[in-house]
C-alpha cells in the first residue's frame, strides 16, 4: 500500500492497560491532550501525556479534535462491554484496529507484510524492512526513530524476560496474553533476541470477532474468497496470523449459528457469502451479552 508511514508519538511508551480508559474518559469529560492542566487531569507526566493521545488516536477510539469513535463509546462508554479490558475478546478488537487505523505504521506492516516473509526475525531484519518500505513509499527514515518504534512494538506484545524491570511495566503490554509475538530463546554469538509470528488456529479468539472484522471491511462484497480472507491486507487470516484451519472451523461455527451466512466449495473456490450481511455492531453486542 503506498501512502506515507508513521513511526513516531509514543514518545517511547507502550501501551498500558488502563491508559485507553483514562483518554476515554479525558476526553468524554471536556478536556483536550494540549491544554496545560491535561498533566495534572491525567495524573501523568507531560510525555505520557502525548503518549496517551498518541494510542487513543493509534486505537482508532478518537479522530478529529479528540472526537470520540463508535468503538471507543462501545467498549468504554457508560454502558461499554468492556472498559477494563478484562475479555480477551476486546484485546483482539483492539489489535484489529490498531493495524486497520494504521496511525502506527509498524502494526500494519508487520502483520500484513513482513511475517508472511519471516517467521522468526530480530530487530535488524524489521529494521531493515521498513527501511526497504520507507524508500518505497518515499516515507521519512530515521534509524534511531524506527528502532525505538520496534522496541515499543515489542514491548506491547512480549512479555519481558528481565524480571529486575518496573513490575508494572512487566506485566503492563497491553497485548501480551494474545501470545501472538513470541520470544525465541535463542541467541547468535552477539547474543541478538530472536522473535516469532507464527500462524495458529488461536481457539481462544473469538468466531465472532472475526464477524464483525469481515463485516467492518469496506472493500469486500456479500461474497469472499478463503483466499482473501487468508492472505489479504487487513484480513483475518493476516492481522491474526490464523491458519486456514483457524479460519475454516470459525467459519463453519459461524455458519452453524447463522443461516445468513454461507460457505460453499464450487469447483475448488471456497467463498464466504452472505445473504444477507449483520450489522456488524448487533454482532459485538450480541456476542457481549451471551
Amino acid at each position: 500500500m503506498n501512502i506515507r508511514l508513521n513511526f513516531s508519538g509514543h514518545e517511547s511508551f507502550h501501551c498500558r492497560n488502563l491508559w485507553l480508559k483514562k483518554g476515554y474518559e479525558f476526553i468524554s469529560n471536556g478536556k483536550s491532550f494540549i491544554s496545560n492542566d491535561a498533566v495534572t487531569d491525567l495524573g501523568v507526566g507531560k510525555n505520557m501525556v502525548s503518549s496517551i493521545s498518541y494510542w487513543m488516536k493509534s486505537f482508532g477510539l478518537i479522530k478529529n479534535q479528540n472526537k470520540l469513535t463508535t468503538i471507543a463509546d462501545f467498549i468504554f462508554g457508560k454502558d461499554g462491554v468492556d472498559p477494563y479490558l478484562e475479555n480477551p475478546a476486546t484485546l483482539w478488537l483492539l489489535h484489529y484496529h490498531l493495524i486497520k487505523e494504521n496511525n502506527a505504521s509498524i502494526y500494519s506492516l508487520v502483520f500484513n507484510e513482513f511475517r508472511k516473509k519471516r517467521i522468526e526475525f530480530n530487530k535488524l531484519h524489521l529494521l531493515n524492512f521498513i527501511k526497504a518500505k520507507c524508500e518505497e513509499t518515499r516515507s521519512n527514515f530515521a534509524n534511531s526513530t524506527v528502532m525505538r518504534d520496534i522496541s515499543v512494538f515489542l514491548r506491547n506484545y512480549v512479555k519481558p524476560t528481565n524480571t529486575n524491570k518496573n513490575l508494572e511495566d512487566y506485566f503492563s503490554g497491553i497485548f501480551i496474553e494474545l501470545n501472538l509475538v513470541e520470544q525465541l530463546f535463542k541467541y547468535n554469538e552477539r547474543e541478538i533476541e530472536w522473535f516469532k509470528i507464527e500462524n495458529k488456529e488461536r481457539e481462544d479468539l473469538p468466531a465472532e470477532i472475526l464477524l464483525y472484522c469481515i463485516l467492518d471491511n469496506e472493500h469486500y462484497s456479500n461474497s469472499i474468497t478463503l483466499d482473501e480472507i487468508l492472505h489479504g491486507y487487513n484480513s483475518i487470516g493476516s492481522v491474526f496470523a490464523l491458519t486456514a484451519k483457524g479460519v475454516i472451523d470459525k467459519i463453519e461455527y459461524l455458519v452453524n449459528k447463522n443461516n445468513k451466512i454461507r460457505f460453499t466449495d464450487d469447483a475448488g473456490i471456497k467463498l464466504l457469502q452472505f445473504k444477507t450481511k449483520p450489522n456488524k455492531w448487533s454482532v459485538l453486542k450480541n456476542y457481549y451479552e451471551k
